[in-house]
């Protein structure tokens, strides 16, 4: 039986350090010769380096085994279950992190009305800089969000040249929207999976949220909303104003470049322990 030797725990990088995600579709993972491979539908074989990747992100027709799973736990590699091209996020599995702390601390926050309201108005001071926060209490903030954010449609409609008619976003019916909402969804979807990984691996709970509170990812969408201004939102205007037929390809394409650009592998932790403090 081949055998993955766990790695010494002060090797392992930290999630900022890591790679981007991995997406694989239509394939098998497991392990081989003490490594994790990767065997694809079209023959293709290579070798995964889950000890430096931030998470795996398996697409529709993949299987793994359990030894690869637990690989990737050995690893605290978060594995996310994703639709085509990531534009879904199913599921995620929880890495065994090394200790409870961030955990704890959150709950404490989470548990605190006045410091919960805190962590809320640290996050949208880093989307409003410009905007007195003091005081406001969360409806309010969200009043606000709303409004400018509706702007923000609007300004980026300007920019790239594209007629903006509002937000269409229905999950059970995904024709009735236009090409730029969705190219918008499958963007802001990268984005939450990316963003996943980054919370599941740094010991978070991405059910405790101090701005959404429905769902399970409400903690996911506080983050991701920090960054959707500088990354899935020109992605997404920008794939429809290069090919206004754009598919989930194209916009994923521009998501990267965002990402990179904006080093948010290395941001993401760094601001969510500000907003954690």
């Amino acid at each position: 039986m081949p055998i993955f030797e766990r790695p010494p725990k002060e090797t392992l990088a930290p999630s900022k350090e890591r790679w981007t995600p991995i997406y694989f579709e239509h394939g098998r993972i497991e392990v081989d010769d003490s490594s994790v491979k990767w065997i694809g539908a079209d023959r293709t074989v290579l070798r995964v380096p889950v000890a430096t990747v931030s998470a795996v992100l398996l697409g529709p027709g993949t299987s793994i085994t359990h030894a690869a799973i637990k690989a990737c736990a050995d690893c605290n590699t978060p594995v996310c279950w994703v639709g085509d091209e990531s534009i879904r996020f199913y599921a995620a599995g929880i890495t065994p992190t090394h200790d409870n702390s961030r955990a704890r601390l959150q709950s404490r926050l989470h548990a605190s009305k006045s410091r919960s309201a805190e962590v809320a108005r640290r996050m949208f001071k880093k989307r409003f800089p410009d905007v007195d926060l003091e005081g406001k209490s969360v409806p309010e903030l969200r009043g606000m969000e709303g409004h400018r954010v509706r702007a923000l449609y609007k300004k980026m409609g300007a920019r790239y040249g594209i007629s903006w008619k509002g937000r269409q976003y229905n999950p059970d019916n995904w024709d009735v929207a236009d090409n730029i909402n969705k190219a918008v969804s499958a963007a802001n979807a990268g984005l939450y999976a990316l963003t996943a990984s980054i919370v599941c691996s740094m010991g978070y709970l991405p059910s405790l949220g101090f701005i959404h509170t429905s769902g399970t990812w409400p903690f996911i969408f506080d983050v991701a909303d920090v960054y959707k201004p500088v990354t899935s939102l020109p992605a997404a205007f920008s794939a429809v104003s290069k090919h206004p037929e754009a598919g989930s390809s194209e916009v994923l394409a521009e998501l990267k470049k965002e990402i990179e650009a904006k080093k948010l592998l290395q941001c993401i932790p760094r601001d969510i322990e500000e907003y954690m403090r």
